[in-house]
């Protein structure tokens, strides 16, 4: 017993560095390649669909399933081997044949996928290929015979890899059968492995190569729509530095220009970050091969220089044009509310003057009425006094009317500092 426990996934982990092994060929072969991806969303597909699918190939053949929920198999279909790998985005079939057929690149080699099993494909084909495994010839001449018996001359991509222990060719056409065509020539010296390898970098390059392109189709799609908004947002860029447009108005355009491209963003970000991932796998898998020139031939690598390099650059741009008109909206956006907060406090400014006015002319007109009140109640006051003090008249001998002059300055100045007492208190 170990003295510590293990992590759970420590034996998965370490084991899913070996699940993918390269293929052991021996020359001459031939390779069966299939790529199928559902055209979208395929990250989130069903798949148990990918399992049933290879699962219905394997009953023809009477050969057992593989492990529940294994992402790859290997296994014989007849005089066939067959490899299958599970992928995020797409599922790869490849069946070698330790035969290569008369007439080269005989469409009949892909008839260990049959048509029916085909059409019931839980998606689409992205790429297939067949791969011609040979020994090369001592004379070069006579492998430059061949390859340009086979491919488009203008499109042909040939190098010699792995220190010139094979020679690799491909011109990355659809062939009238649907497939990629790829020759590999190997010295008689190389290992079983190393030609499995190389084929297996053949298959990967050209996958995704394949699947990297779609971001190409992406951008071309969405070009018009981007058009569209940067001249929008141009416009409105306008309008702010023109003041033609009030800022309510402008900001309320301004966030549907950012909805829009906050949508685009969020459409496009998935396929964009795993272009940038797929194109680097192509990248890698070619220097891996370290490539040198065959009587003057382009390499794989110019080939994705002139080919496939623009269309990647053409696709990282348009990524961050989209990211900069996002930037440049928010920019837009912190002026625009800059200026409305400026607007409103001009507002607002000019509000509190009007209610300084009006609170202005509230308290004179509260002096005023208390002046009125005081002499209101005053009048009040004084005949109430005058009933109370007019019976003495008679005593003292002092006519009413004198009575009522001597009580009214001083009930005035009683109530005046009255009312001036109740409206101190109130302001304190």
């Amino acid at each position: 017993m170990s003295p510590i426990d293990d992590h759970p996934l420590r034996y998965t982990l370490a084991n899913e560095l070996h699940a993918r092994p390269f293929p052991s060929l021996n020359a001459p072969c031939m390779a069966a390649y299939l790529a199928i991806k559902q055209p979208s969303n395929a990250a989130a597909r069903d798949r148990d669909q990918d399992r049933a699918h290879l699962l219905a190939l394997l009953d023809r053949h009477g050969v057992p399933h593989p492990a529940p929920g294994a992402t790859h198999y290997s296994g014989n279909l007849g005089r066939f081997t067959l490899k299958w790998e599970q992928h995020t985005e797409f599922v790869t079939y490849t069946a070698f044949d330790e035969s290569v057929s008369e007439r080269p690149f005989d469409p009949a080699s892909f008839d260990v996928f049959p048509e029916d099993w085909l059409a019931e494909a839980p998606g689409a084909r992205m790429t297939s290929a067949l791969i011609r495994v040979e020994e090369r010839p001592e004379n070069d001449d006579q492998v430059a015979e061949k390859l340009a018996e086979w491919y488009v001359a203008e499109s042909l991509a040939v190098s010699r890899v792995l220190d010139d222990t094979a020679v690799i060719a491909g011109d990355f056409r659809i062939d009238p059968a649907g497939h990629m065509r790829f020759s590999v020539f190997v010295n008689k010296d190389i290992g079983a492995r190393r030609i499995g390898r190389v084929v297996q970098r053949l298959c990967e390059i050209e996958t995704y190569k394949s699947i990297s392109m779609l971001a190409l189709a992406r951008v071309r799609d969405m070009s018009g729509q981007i058009g569209g908004i940067e001249a929008q947002l141009s416009s409105l860029m306008g309008d702010m530095a023109s003041d033609t447009a009030a800022a309510d108005n402008t900001l309320k355009s301004l966030l549907s220009i950012s909805a829009d491209l906050e949508n685009l963003i969020a459409q496009s970000s998935f396929r964009f970050g795993a272009t940038g991932a797929y194109e680097a796998i192509v990248t890698q898998r070619i220097e891996v091969l370290r490539e040198e020139r065959f009587k003057g031939r382009q390499t794989f690598s110019e080939f994705m220089m002139r080919r496939f390099d623009p269309a990647m650059r053409t696709v990282k741009s348009s990524e961050r044009r989209l990211h900069a008109m996002a930037e440049r909206a928010i920019r837009v956006g912190n002026l625009l509310r800059t200026r409305v907060d400026v607007e409103r406090s001009a507002q607002n400014q000019t509000l509190l003057e009007s209610m300084d006015e009006r609170a202005g002319l509230q308290l004179r007109l509260q002096k005023t009425v208390e002046g009125l009140s005081v002499v209101a109640i005053s009048y009040y006051a004084v005949n109430l006094v005058l009933y109370m003090i007019g019976p003495t008249s008679d005593i003292f001998g002092v006519s009413k009317l004198l009575l009522t002059a001597l009580a009214t300055p001083v009930v005035i100045l009683a109530v005046w500092w009255m009312v001036r007492r109740i409206r101190r208190s109130m302001e304190k």
